[in-house]
């Protein structure tokens, strides 16, 4: 019998990424096998994400290019699934006659179920935050083997509410997997060919499927032989606690880079974002980190012209950037999210957003690029990915997520080697191979 072709699309964050995957091997066990083109597929599935600006109209507008597909074929089937299903549901189905099921990211373990609905003529939806675990629902995972880094969902949802945010909303409240069901989902991972796993959630060190929390997790995946390096994100500050900052500087695996979202640096702001914390604490938590671990790599997330925000509240922002000295960060204009509470507020002017977004872009940049300058001349473990754009050069990631290049033979995805950094590119660095 032919296998069925499967066609997704994934937006967004590494958590959409990592649902994409176990999307596709769900779809696996009902005979499907992926393609990289929706021209040959017999189920296109979209996996969005609902953070960035109009991005239900961006969905709407892909399914739009859908339309002939569907028309020359009409048994293809078209599925929207994640963050924008959740918000949308049988709006999306309204707008759009031919999509054949929706489905949440908190549901997306009965996806063959809707499928075999939709395949017998009837719409399938399914946008409810359901009792069970979905991952318990999950066939295991296919023995293929694997690139030398993969994701690891261990926390989904958030009970922050941040007044921009449509998160709580879309994957609902904070949910922990439990402990043993991540340690079991790792090894898996290393016995085909893993050696870095980045553990993900939308407020992952809030978890709390480990006695320990995060740290204790952290801890207990060190004891994995062949797993190299642990990473983690995203986190929230009020969550960062005292054995988590620990294991910054004891665990050996954990590398040195840590995600930590501020958004803003007035005190105004962050009350207004709901984000019950302070600039001041935010900044003493980063010494307690670089205490821990001096060699830290600070990445972050920043919105300017959030509703209220003057120049003065702009300025206190610039100047917790320029305190913290970060080595890459995500920043963003601030742009309504309907049902969310700031989309109710006051709005400040594009032409000022564009502005602060400019000026605190430049910053970043500034900072991003001379931290990456300080690494020439300095010894660096690289854990090679894939074969570079030239000739005999392989390309990798530094503990501090930085990209590296190097021309050596004998080099494979999945080798750690130590290198020196002799240049410094604009987003990358290029260096030689030491003897080991």
């Amino acid at each position: 019998m032919t296998a069925k072709k499967l066609f997704i699309k994934t937006y967004g964050c590494q958590m959409n990424v990592y649902d994409s995957e176990r999307m596709a091997e769900a779809m696996g066990g009902e005979g499907y096998v992926q393609t990289d083109s929706p021209d040959d597929a017999d189920m296109i599935l979209l996996n969005t994400c609902h953070i960035r600006e109009k991005a239900a109209e961006k969905v709407y507008s892909e399914l739009g290019r859908y339309k002939g597909l569907k028309a020359a074929k009409p048994e293809l089937k078209i599925g929207v699934a994640g963050c924008v299903a959740q918000a949308e549901g049988e709006e999306i189905m309204r707008r759009q006659p031919m999509v054949d099921l929706v489905v949440g990211p908190q549901s997306y373990h009965r996806l063959p179920e809707l499928t075999l609905r939709a395949q017998s003529g009837k719409k399938a939806l399914n946008t409810e935050f359901p009792e069970e675990d979905k991952f318990a629902h999950l066939a295991d995972r296919p023995k293929a083997k694997r690139g030398p880094t993969a994701f690891l969902t261990v926390q989904e949802g958030c009970d922050k509410f941040c007044a921009f945010c449509v998160v709580p909303y879309t994957r609902g409240a904070e949910v922990s997997r439990p402990s043993e069901r991540v340690m079991r989902e790792a090894r898996d991972l290393v016995e085909r060919g893993v050696r870095e796993i980045t553990l993900l959630g939308q407020n992952v060190n809030a978890y709390h499927g480990h006695k320990n929390g995060l740290a204790g997790l952290i801890r207990e995946l060190e004891t994995i032989d062949g797993l190299a390096r642990i990473r983690f994100t995203t986190s929230h500050p009020n969550d960062m606690d005292d054995a988590l900052i620990a294991a910054h500087g004891e665990c050996e695996k954990l590398m040195p880079y840590l995600h930590l979202p501020v958004q803003a640096g007035s005190d105004k702001i962050l009350k207004r974002m709901n984000r019950s914390h302070t600039a001041e604490q935010y900044l003493k938590l980063i010494e307690r980190l670089r205490a821990a671990r001096p060699d830290l790599h600070l990445s972050g997330d920043f919105i300017v012209g959030f509703p209220e925000e003057t120049e003065a509240d702009f300025r206190d922002t610039m100047a917790l950037i320029e305190a913290v000295e970060y080595g890459s960060a995500f920043s963003f204009k601030y742009s309504e999210r309907p049902g969310t509470p700031a989309a109710e507020r006051a709005q400040v002017p594009e032409d000022e957003k564009d502005d602060r977004l400019q000026r605190l872009q430049a910053l970043l940049t500034k900072q991003q690029r001379a931290l990456q300058d300080a690494m020439v001349g300095r010894e660096v473990q690289v854990l090679f990915e894939k074969p570079g754009r030239l000739p005999g050069q392989m390309v990798g990631k530094s503990e501090y997520l930085h990209a590296v290049h190097v021309e050596a033979e004998g080099i494979a995805p999945g080798d750690i080697a130590r290198i020196r950094i002799d240049s410094s590119g604009p987003n990358s660095l290029k260096g030689v191979m030491l003897p080991s």
